[in-house]
């Protein structure tokens, strides 16, 4: 018997075939041309394409901004109402930190992302982040803290890192590198906060609790920041995923903490009036009573992650470009003079002096955060209605994205070159010699920019050369063959397996 198809049937058939057929075509355009646009799919918005890019999200998000014109907007799923401005324009970022900053805050859900932190200056806006940023600028410009963290850096360096360098180098047995970085810069970090050495940089390696508790922080934030809130929060509520992960991560940085502080109250039996810390100068603050264990975590977390983040970064970009390292070596000889050698075969130090005129270093480490910057992504909350630089309209309670990764990537802001590492386009020449090249914090957002920039800036700055000049004078470093050594997926732009090495001792 025949088959026989009724008119709306035929109709049904013939529809579902042509959308079918739609469908495989868009299918087929956007695989061919996925680079190009991000794709804000009706209902769900762009979470298929974020997750579909995870594996490198850090480099898609760059190609979509860099095809869009600097910037680009889209949708979370429809019940959120989430809704997103993503860019890394300079002239767009210099309206949101700088000329419209009080329109942008970092806003009550930045707060919430970062809840263990909240209520200290990282999390907080408008009279409450002023107030605690001038005490924070008051801390860290007093030139007892600042001769604080500059010992701590060279005592570690010294006593620490040097020694096992040259122990590894004896046996060139490959190590990984991010975990050492981290280790030193927890300690360089922890004695100026509490007045105490952790000593998580020894031989024996011990546990690393804490800091593997940061690093859950960060990475939790960032899956925070991309989900819609009341998704992460019954997450939350149910501990399961990685809120319950975060969960155990906020007790292990609590107890830390607590043990810290301790230490340093049965230490206090023989203060010294030519030293600081930063929790001397808060416990007895009324005004702190409740917030002291986020605002620890706080200092913590920005003094252990700017250094910690770059140092393996710039180590593995130096192994890629021996002509850098010898750049920074023909600087470092002229201050070998003033340098400090205890002995033949003792690997030799430079002081925060030594280091200070070293424009070089400086460049090559200024390369190394244009092209990695610790925190890669910035956040913003828009407080009223307004329009970008670039033409893009924005609403209340859009939430802004900032890119710093990929406006260092730019072809139209860095030349043809953007992706290369390259010092020299740091420099001038003069008639004194090499000067470093200014360039607006708009630009290279590494050290944020307007009234939020970053109060320890300097401070990076002198332990990053101090750590960088003893490293590159002393030894080779080798980055093992047959390593993918790419960002993880995390606030901090860390390396998603670190970097294995191997160093040898140089004859100087």
């Amino acid at each position: 018997m025949a088959l026989s198809l009724t008119p709306s049937l035929q109709d049904l058939l013939v529809s579902s075939l042509m959308i079918l057929l739609v469908l495989l075509y868009i299918a087929y355009w956007r695989s061919k041309y996925q680079s190009l646009f991000p794709v804000d799919w009706p209902i769900v918005g762009l979470l298929p394409t974020l997750v579909a890019n995870l594996h490198r999200l850090h480099d898609k998000i760059t190609e979509y901004l860099a095809a869009s014109g600097h910037s680009f907007t889209g949708n979370g799923p429809a019940a959120s109402n989430m809704r997103l401005f993503v860019t890394c324009d300079p002239d767009n970022v210099r309206h949101i930190f700088t000329t419209n900053h009080d329109n942008y805050p970092k806003g009550h859900e930045f707060a919430e992302i970062f809840d263990i932190m909240a209520g200290a200056f990282f999390t907080m806006d408008g009279e409450l982040y002023r107030r605690q940023r001038a005490k924070t600028h008051s801390i860290l410009s007093d030139p007892r803290m600042v001769a604080s963290m500059a010992s701590s850096c060279v005592d570690k360096v010294r006593d620490g890192l040097l020694p096992l360098l040259t122990s590894m180098a004896s046996t060139r047995t490959p190590f990984e590198l991010q975990d050492l970085a981290t280790r030193l810069m927890f300690d360089v970090t922890a004695m100026p906060v509490f007045g105490v050495d952790p000593g998580r940089l020894s031989p024996d390696m011990p546990s690393m609790h804490a800091s593997a508790a940061m690093d859950t922080i960060m990475e939790v934030a960032l899956f925070r920041h991309t989900m819609p809130m009341s998704c992460w929060k019954a997450m939350r509520r149910l501990k399961i995923g990685p809120e319950r992960k975060l969960a155990a991560a906020h007790a292990a940085l609590d107890v830390f903490v607590s043990e810290m502080m301790e230490k340093a109250r049965k230490q206090e039996a023989a203060p010294s009036s030519m030293s600081m810390d930063v929790l001397s100068s808060y416990i007895n603050d009324p005004e702190y009573v409740g917030l002291l264990h986020s605002i620890l975590i706080t200092y913590m977390v920005a003094g252990r992650d700017t250094v910690g983040t770059t140092l393996p970064w710039f180590f593995y970009n130096l192994a890629m470009n021996p002509r850098v390292v010898s750049g920074i070596r023909e600087e470092l000889a002229h201050n070998i003079a003033t340098s400090t050698c205890n002995g033949d075969g003792v690997p030799m130090m430079f002081s925060p002096e030594d280091t200070k005129s070293l424009v070089y270093l400086h460049a090559a480490l200024f390369e190394t955060l244009r092209l990695y910057p610790p925190g890669w992504i910035e956040r913003k909350t828009v407080v009223a209605d307004d329009v970008m630089p670039s033409g893009h309209e924005v609403r209340a309670g859009d939430a802004v994205l900032i890119s710093i990764y990929s406006m260092g990537r730019m072809e139209s802001l860095w030349g043809e070159d953007c992706r290369v590492y390259r010092p020299e386009r740091w420099l001038y020449d003069s008639r004194g010699g090499r000067k470093m090249r200014h360039v607006p914090s708009h630009k290279f957002l590494s050290f944020n920019s307007g009234p939020r920039m970053c109060p320890g800036k300097n401070i990076a700055v002198m332990q990053m050369k101090i750590i960088a000049a003893a490293v590159v004078w002393n030894f080779d470093l080798e980055v093992v063959e047959g390593q993918a050594v790419v960002p993880k997926l995390s606030c901090l732009l860390q390396m998603k397996n670190g970097v294995m090495v191997k160093v040898k001792k140089r004859a100087v």
